[in-house]
């Protein structure tokens, strides 16, 4: 018995021991990207809700293949069995579906054109899912697929068995759409329109297909009506072609889409030129390579690295790039907003109250120059729809709630360097215009604008729902607007207003339960008050969600609870309350309510935004250590490089750029100022390759899973005991080193003189 607990024994340390292997270095970072993490998500639960976008970094075209049936917002689900095409895709999440989509797929034998009868089982054994590439077996057919991108075209090559009865099912989708088959050119060409709104009436993508193969037939459908005919327009219009194929032969196809004109997608074919599909295939992966090496991390597990990079991959995709390029190489795009092609930059696909938070202050770290690109494109938004969008895809959508395209827009201009030139007093105009205005839908400018300006609030009682939620974010925002005012020398009086509106959180704290609380147009508190409530006064989450919204004042939130200490046990109820909850609001359970209920953290609800920053403000209050334990308990437990690796919907970029910065060891809690806030690093070493030519180097050599807390750092050499960082020094070139320890030290950061930035302490 005694030999056999020994070999146990020896067997679980050598397991313990292989868990902390380390890998120093990682030189081909696209091979630890993975497409399938968060695809094993459904409508309720969300571990995700993505999925494979085969892509250029801010594509204007993804591919993905395609389980759910048409219009299904859960395109691509891992649990699925069966492919029913490969999709050219433009959704950035399930909830708000997809616009101008249309699918490829090769069938065998009798012609089955239609979704359910055309679709192939496939295991997920014979995937291969990567930034640049997918490839994946179609049992029923026989067939090998494989999909490279460009940024607004792409190659497939599909290899067939020896049959006589080759096919290529186009399907154009339905809502309108037509299709035109050009066999002398082995050509396909049709439109769809299919979209989920946020469109104007002549939207269209346009779309051609060229094969290197000529066709032995071919067909039209609508629906589920074979036609003979080569060009049809209908409801739901698609064609096939056939061929003759020898047993291993590949059909290569070329493709290409523009929301302008067919010949603008012959146009955008180009992006191939010459190069065969394994010469594309090596261009994108040689361009993920690039990107995703811009932040090298070092001395991290191989699960680490994984997640790593899967949520840097993630945080390249979107806002999408909107525009093309014209004859003469001009850029234009077709707007979304008025539907005209006019001249400059077009991005959409984000919903800004999820990725104002981390994801654009991390393209203002690393990418600024693009994210100038973007900063043109609202301005042209604006320009065209007369607001700044806050949910775009492709245009207004009336979905979520603030007016958080000001921190957008502020953040960029306080960080992005000067010679990255734009015209920021157009979108100072539109930021203006959106913060003293209610817009055509409720989710662009501010709906309750009325009562904000005049009480400091929006009611509880105006029929207006999530009026708290939407008077903090407003208060924030308005703090960006005094940012931004500051920046531009705007008149003193424009800037004291806004620094007063971003005082309004003050207006709904209630000091009987130290909880932010709706509040009626009376004055008086709303009751019942359930802080466990989800929705009705907030927004996707409840008072202990929303409390710690005042990204820009925690000093004054501080006070507000009676000091320091009240604060840190607010906080620390977060974590050490059970998950109950009150769906009332909705009717039933919403996803986000159960993925806070399964994780285990009490009410800390990581995978939804508004909590998110949360983790870190306990360097506001002197307890840092705090912050250093719970942002490495975060992303041990809610981030894993598997199909269920998120704990909520990933968002555009958001909850991975969340990932991107925590493992780094800093955060930017408040966007349009210059500080991030210090947790602790996830890997040995980081260096980030600024775009400027600088570099950041984070060393954290005794860094692992039992040393989690920051003992002593230094900036350049020098002892460093602040609890932020510092935007502008970051961008001179940095080396910070982290003496990392498995005991916290409660010496380090707990002076007023190292916490962070608070508008109270100006």
């Amino acid at each position: 018995m005694r030999s056999i607990l020994t070999i146990i024994l020896a067997v679980c340390c050598q397991f313990t021991i292989a868990q902390d292997i380390f890998i120093d270095k990682v030189t081909d970072p696209v091979d630890w990207a993975s497409p399938l993490m968060g695809t094993d998500s459904k409508h309720s639960l969300s571990n995700g809700n993505v999925y494979p976008a085969i892509a250029l970094p801010w594509g204007m075209n993804f591919w993905t293949p395609q389980t759910g049936k048409m219009g299904d917002g859960w395109a691509y689900m891992y649990t699925a069995d069966k492919i029913r095409g490969f999709k050219q895709t433009h959704q950035p999440s399930p909830w708000m579906n997809d616009y101008g989509q249309f699918s490829i797929m090769p069938v065998t034998g009798k012609l089955r054109f239609t979704e359910d009868d055309r679709a192939s089982w496939f295991s997920h054994k014979t995937e291969v899912v990567k930034p640049h590439y997918y490839k994946v077996y179609l049992a029923d057919h026989d067939v090998t697929t494989e999909i490279t991108p460009t940024e607004r075209a792409a190659r497939f090559r599909f290899t067939f068995p020896e049959t006589e009865q080759a096919h290529i099912v186009v399907d154009a989708f339905d809502k309108g759409s037509f299709v035109k088959i050009i066999p002398e050119e082995n050509k396909v060409i049709g439109y769809t329109t299919k979209n989920s709104g946020g469109v104007p009436e002549n939207f269209k993508n346009y779309f051609v297909i060229e094969f290197d193969k000529p066709f032995s037939g071919s067909n039209t459908f609508n629906g589920s009506q074979l036609n003979n005919s080569n060009e049809l327009k209908g409801e739901h219009a698609g064609a096939v072609i056939s061929f003759n194929t020898k047993k291993g032969e590949t059909v290569n196809a070329k493709v290409a889409s523009s929301f302008i004109s067919y010949e603008q997608a012959e146009r955008n074919l180009n992006e191939i030129g010459p190069d065969n599909f394994d010469q594309v295939k090596e261009k994108g992966r040689n361009i993920w390579n690039k990107e995703l090496s811009r932040i090298k991390v070092e001395g991290g597990t191989a699960d680490q690295i994984k997640v790593f990079y899967s949520c840097l991959y993630r945080s390249l995709l979107f806002p999408r790039k909107f525009f093309e390029y014209d004859a003469d190489g001009n850029v234009v795009h077709y707007s979304p907003y008025n539907g005209k092609v006019l001249l400059g930059y077009m991005f959409t696909d984000t919903g800004f109250w999820d990725t104002f938070r981390s994801l654009f202050p991390f393209l203002n770290l690393m990418y600024p120059e693009l994210n100038a690109q973007m900063q043109e494109g609202l301005a042209n938004a604006y320009k065209e729809s007369g607001w700044l969008p806050e949910w775009a895809s492709p245009g207004l959508r009336n979905v979520m709630i603030g007016n958080n395209s000001a921190s957008v827009v502020a953040d960029a201009y306080l960080k992005i360097d000067s010679k990255h030139k734009y015209d920021i007093e157009t979108l100072y105009e539109a930021v203006i215009h959106g913060a003293n205005n209610a817009g055509p839908l409720t989710a662009v400018g501010r709906a309750g604008v009325e009562h904000y300006n005049k009480l400091g609030y929006v009611p509880y009682d105006v029929d207006i729902n999530e009026n708290a939620a939407r008077t903090l974010e407003y208060a924030y925002d308005d703090f960006t607007i005094y940012q931004l005012a500051k920046a531009l020398n705007r008149p003193k009086k424009e800037i004291r207003l806004y620094r007063k509106r971003s005082l309004n959180y003050k207006n709904l704290f209630d000091p009987e339960t130290k909880l932010m609380r709706g509040k009626n147009k009376n004055g008086e508190f709303m009751k019942p008050f359930n802080p466990f409530k989800w929705g009705d006064a907030f927004t996707e989450g409840n008072s202990w969600h929303y409390t710690w919204s005042v990204f820009h004042d925690i000093e004054g939130l501080i006070d507000l609870m009676g000091g320091k200490n009240e604060f840190v046990n607010q906080l620390d109820k977060v974590f050490s309350l059970p998950p109950v909850f009150d769906e009332s609001y909705y009717g039933f359970v919403i996803h986000e309510i159960r993925e806070m209920q399964i994780a285990n953290m009490g009410q800390y609800a990581h995978g939804n935004q508004p909590i998110q920053h949360m983790i870190y403000l306990y360097n506001y209050a002197g307890e840092p250590w705090k912050t250093q334990y719970w942002v490495r308990e975060t992303m041990n437990r809610m981030y894993t490089p598997t199909p269920d690796g998120y704990c909520g919907d990933e968002d555009n970029g958001q909850t991975s750029a969340w990932y991107v910065f925590s493992s780094m060891g800093f955060y930017p809690v408040c966007p349009a100022t210059d500080e991030y806030i210090l947790g602790a690093p996830l890997f040995r070493k980081v260096t980030l390759e600024l775009e400027n030519g600088k570099a950041v180097v984070i060393n954290a050599a005794d860094n692992n899973a039992r040393n989690r807390y920051i003992q002593n750092a230094s900036f350049n050499g020098k002892n460093y005991t602040k609890n932020y960082i510092s935007h502008k020094e970051l961008m001179k070139g940095a080396v910070i080193n982290f003496e990392m320890g498995s005991k916290p030290n409660k010496s380090r950061g707990i002076n007023k003189t190292d916490f962070p930035y608070s508008l109270s302490n100006e």
